[in-house]
């Protein structure tokens, strides 16, 4: 076991550095919507296609 560890950290280590980047993104979109701020950046007279921005009937 120790030794299938030692032939495969380099591996381990990027997988969890890629993990934690992606949670960091995520983490990050959540707290922005949860803000109100929107992707396109929130300006809808230039965006003309975001949903969020048009009133709903």
């Amino acid at each position: 076991m120790l030794s299938w560890f030692s032939a495969n950290l380099s591996t381990i280590v990027i997988s969890l550095l890629l993990l934690a980047v992606i949670f960091l993104i995520v983490r990050h979109l959540i707290r922005q919507r949860k803000q109100g701020k929107h992707s396109c950046g929130g300006n809808c007279g230039a965006c003309g296609a975001c949903k969020s921005c048009h009133s709903k009937p």
